[in-house]
């Protein structure tokens, strides 16, 4: 199994920040690797959402996401192309009128990668990623 996990400070508010960590359908607008993303079935606080992803190659997967506004948002996997195992969380905090978002990711593929090279897989596109968001919250928010 491999995971990964940092803590980055946004500067934008709580609720401005799980705004956009739980507006899935908008993710193809700001993560480069993220092609498509559809809400298939939406719960009280629960979405089934379906992800096509192009890092290294395409894959797609399902995740029953858990949205606990404006705090957290976890995910289990529902079901995918090359995860076992696909499960996480953003934790959100007020930290001096910014945000201090928590994000922890645990996978295991279905077929076998070594240890190390399943954490550098994990852990790759992190940066990048946080780097996204960053861009995002100054996209809607001028911060």
């Amino acid at each position: 199994m491999s995971s990964a996990e940092t803590s980055e400070l946004f500067n934008c508010s709580v609720p401005e920040f799980f705004k956009i960590v739980a507006d899935y359908e908008s993710y193809p607008k700001f993560l480069s690797e993220v092609k498509e993303c559809k809400i298939l079935e939406a719960r009280e606080q629960q979405k089934l959402v379906e992800f096509h992803i192009s890092l290294i190659k395409s894959f797609s997967y399902r995740l029953w996401l858990k949205e606990e506004a404006p705090y957290k948002v976890s995910w289990e996997l529902e079901s995918g192309d090359i995860f076992k195992l696909n499960r996480g969380h953003w934790h959100l905090e007020e930290e001096a009128e910014k945000t201090r978002a928590h994000y922890f990711v645990e996978a295991k593929f279905k077929v076998f990668v070594p240890g190390p090279v399943g954490k550098a897989l994990v852990n790759v596109n992190l940066p990048n990623m946080m780097s996204s968001y960053h861009k995002r919250v100054q996209e809607l928010y001028g911060k």
